[in-house]
C-alpha cells in the first residue's frame, strides 16, 4: 500500500471541499452543487467516483438526517437557502486508489461561516462540535490492538451519552479502503478484525438529535504508522 497515493487523491477531494465553500450560495441547486464539485474534482485528476459513481453525496436543510444507500441516492431538487446546512461527503478515485472525506458546511446571512464557534444557530454549532469531539475521541482511544467492533461500542456510548444518536441507515461508522466496495468491513457490531489490520479505515459518524431534521457528518481516512494512528 502506497500511502502517498492515497494521500493525493485524498488531497482532490479537500481542495475540492474548501473551493465549494467558496460557490455555494443561496438560490444555488443542490443538484448544481453536486455536479460542481464533481466537475472540480474530475479537473483535479480524479478519473472516476468509487461510490456507485457519486461523486458528491449531498443533502441539504432538513434532509441531512436522511442516511440511504448510494444505490438509492437522487440528489433533490431543493435550493440552497439563506440559513441553511448542507453535507457532502466526496468520493473520488484515480486508477483505483479511492479518496473518502466529508464535512457539514453552514451558512447564516447567506454567507458559509467556516469557523464553527462563529456559527450563531446553537444547534447545528453543538452538533459539528460533538463531530471534532468524537474524531478527537478516535484519536486518543485506538491502538494497533483496537478492533472495529471495541471502536464501534466506544464511540456509540459517547454518542447516546452526549444526547445524540447514531443516524447510519447500516448503523456503522466507517469502512475499510479496499479495492471494491463490496470487499468493504466496517465499524460495526461483529467485527473482530484488527484496525491496524485494515490499512487505512474512514471515521464518519453521521450523528443528529433525536426527532430534529438535522444531521451531521465529517469524516476523514486514518491510518497506522509505526504504532502511532495517523490522519491522512
Amino acid at each position: 500500500m502506497e500511502i502517498r497515493q492515497y494521500r493525493q487523491v485524498q488531497a482532490i477531494a479537500k481542495a475540492a471541499m474548501k473551493e465549494m465553500e467558496t460557490r455555494l450560495e443561496p438560490g444555488m441547486p443542490l443538484r448544481e452543487a453536486k455536479a460542481l464539485c464533481e466537475k472540480m474534482m474530475r479537473g483535479m485528476g480524479a478519473d472516476s467516483f468509487w461510490y456507485w459513481d457519486i461523486g458528491a453525496f449531498c443533502f441539504s436543510g432538513d434532509e441531512t438526517a436522511r442516511s440511504v444507500s448510494g444505490r438509492d441516492y437522487r440528489v433533490s431538487d431543493r435550493r440552497i437557502q439563506e440559513d441553511d446546512m448542507i453535507t457532502m461527503d466526496l468520493s473520488p478515485q484515480v486508477r483505483g486508489i479511492w479518496g473518502d472525506y466529508a464535512r457539514t458546511i453552514v451558512l447564516e446571512h447567506g454567507k458559509v461561516v467556516k469557523t464553527i464557534g462563529d456559527i450563531s444557530n446553537p444547534q447545528w454549532k453543538s452538533g459539528l462540535l460533538m463531530e471534532e469531539q468524537l474524531h478527537w475521541e478516535l484519536t486518543k482511544f485506538v491502538r494497533p490492538a483496537t478492533t472495529f467492533e471495541e471502536l464501534y461500542f466506544f464511540i456509540n456510548s459517547l454518542i447516546t451519552a452526549r444526547g445524540f444518536c447514531n443516524l447510519d441507515f447500516m448503523g456503522n461508522l466507517g469502512h475499510s479502503i479496499e479495492t471494491s466496495k463490496e470487499a468493504r468491513i466496517y465499524i460495526e457490531r461483529g467485527n473482530t478484525a484488527l484496525l491496524s489490520q485494515a490499512g487505512l479505515f474512514t471515521f464518519e459518524p453521521h450523528i443528529g438529535r433525536k426527532n430534529s431534521p438535522y444531521g451531521y457528518k465529517r469524516e476523514d481516512i486514518y491510518y497506522f504508522s509505526e504504532g502511532t494512528l495517523k490522519r491522512l
